[in-house]
């Protein structure tokens, strides 16, 4: 395989002003950007001359994965398009590292896609909605989030079989919706945009389609049935000679061959305790390992170690911990290396950050072998987006929601007066980045071409969870 050339940080500038500038000084600042990065520089996507094969930069990025579940991630990104693009986070960075920006810094989620945002349930048990996965967060452009989940809602849409009019309504939705929310926020106390949320049981009483509106209100009701005492220990245990045990389901759980894996994460509980804020060592104490198994999860996720841990109370009070292996993230080549020495404290410190509530048993640590890992509780009344039930006017919808809690969390560490000054108050900037976004998109398609066809050729191998089991 090639050596693949490492584009270097470009940057390390703040994420904010560390001075006390007014904010309108802040706004004349990022309105002499538009000079600098027009907006119409945005709008184009050009493909690099020197950019690498695409296979060739993802296979880099399966090193240090398990072997045997790698056609598994293959095979969920062979499905669609958009599967691809869910996969590829790496390759996206590759190319926005080289597209316009103003060098204005947020904490980014780093892999911005539609099916990265959800409900769920906060420590005081409210329902709301927010980014859900940073895997890959990182100080980092601003740009970078916003066009890529633009692009998402151009590749949801041809998934859906949507009209081109409504993928790129639906771009430009997104970027209409920043725009603004950004705007908001530029004229928000720092303090009122730290305890902004977005309460989903409002969303949902404000869906004007009332079939749309009953899905979310049955999903939600679903969602907060299934707890862990009643429905996921009972689903996902089974009792042999009186203990309990996690449920072997090849080739998405199963145990390890060997017990290394329980074993090395036992020895890591102490540093996850540690990582833990006082009250809730003392509420984790509580409860007792008694088994690990591995699970796979996700697309992008799959071939890292990732597992769930089941803990007891007395009483059998059930406690399961997702465990997922927090690696370098892709953003990391092209804007700086993180400042943590440990990714799963980089996970959790950007969560914490962008986040508007975050789960009480959010840790991290690592094992002897060297591998960071965080952990977090396994499906706390989650709730995903129906995105397979919208059409046109549903797409476009979302997208706005989705653009303004985008602008929420990058207004929480980064400086939305700067934005908002770059921003402006016409439409010219949202039309540019649906021009790229349905630009981009067509180069995903040309990009999950190329993997089908290496598997056809032999080149890679993909499987279906299906054929795995078999």
């Amino acid at each position: 395989m090639p050596e693949i050339e490492e584009k270097k940080p470009t940057s390390e500038a703040l994420l904010h002003d560390a001075t006390i500038s007014p904010r309108d000084d802040r706004r004349f600042r990022g309105k002499a950007m538009r000079s600098v990065v027009p907006y119409k520089e945005h709008a184009t996507w050009k493909i690099a001359p020197d950019r690498p094969d695409p296979i060739d930069l993802l296979e880099k990025f399966n090193k240090g994965r398990v072997e045997e579940l790698i056609p598994i991630r293959w095979g969920r990104m062979a499905q669609s398009p958009f599967t691809f693009y869910r996969g590829s986070a790496a390759l996206m960075a590759y190319d926005l590292a080289s597209s316009p920006s103003i060098k204005v810094r947020v904490q980014a989620c780093g892999d911005c896609h539609l099916f990265n945002f959800g409900a769920f349930a906060t420590p005081e048990r409210n329902i709301v909605f927010d980014i859900n996965d940073f895997d890959e967060t990182l100080p980092a452009p601003w740009e970078w989030d916003l066009k890529r989940l633009a692009v998402s809602f151009v590749l949801a849409a041809r998934d859906n079989g949507i009209k081109p009019k409504y993928q790129a309504a639906a771009a430009e939705a997104v970027a209409r919706s920043y725009r603004e929310k950004t705007d908001e926020y530029a004229h928000t106390s720092l303090l009122d945009i730290w305890y902004s949320r977005i309460d989903w049981t409002k969303v949902i009483e404000q869906t004007s389609d009332p079939n749309l509106q009953k899905e979310r209100k049955d999903r939600l009701k679903q969602a907060m049935k299934r707890t862990t005492q009643d429905h996921y220990f009972p689903k996902l245990t089974e009792q042999i000679d009186g203990q309990f045990m996690i449920k072997d389901s090849p080739p998405l759980i199963y145990h390890w061959k060997d017990k290394s894996f329980i074993d090395q994460f036992r020895n890591a509980i102490p540093a996850y305790r540690d990582s833990l804020q006082e009250d809730k060592r003392r509420l984790f104490d509580r409860y007792k390992l008694t088994d690990v198994a591995v699970k796979v999860v996700g697309i992008g996720s799959v071939g890292t170690m990732c597992g769930v841990a089941l803990f007891l109370a007395p009483d059998n009070e059930p406690l399961l911990l997702q465990i997922k292996e927090a690696s370098e993230s892709v953003l990391e080549p092209y804007a700086g290396k993180s400042e943590f020495a440990n990714h799963g404290h980089r996970v959790i410190a950007g969560q914490r950050i962008a986040q508007s509530a975050s789960d009480i048993f959010l840790g991290w640590t690592q094992f002897e072998n060297g591998k960071n890992f965080y952990i977090r509780q396994l499906r706390d009344t989650k709730v995903k987006p129906e995105v397979e039930l919208w059409e046109g006017a549903e797409m476009v919808s979302g997208a706005e929601f989705m653009g303004a809690v985008l602008a929420r969390a990058h207004a929480r560490a980064g400086d939305s007066a700067v934005l908002s000054g770059y921003l402006g108050h016409s439409d010219e900037f949202d039309r540019a980045i649906a021009d790229f976004a349905m630009s981009y998109a067509d180069q995903t398609e040309k990009d999950h071409a190329a993997l089908t066809a290496a598997i056809r050729s032999g080149r890679i191998k993909a499987v279906s969870e299906t054929e795995a089991e078999s």
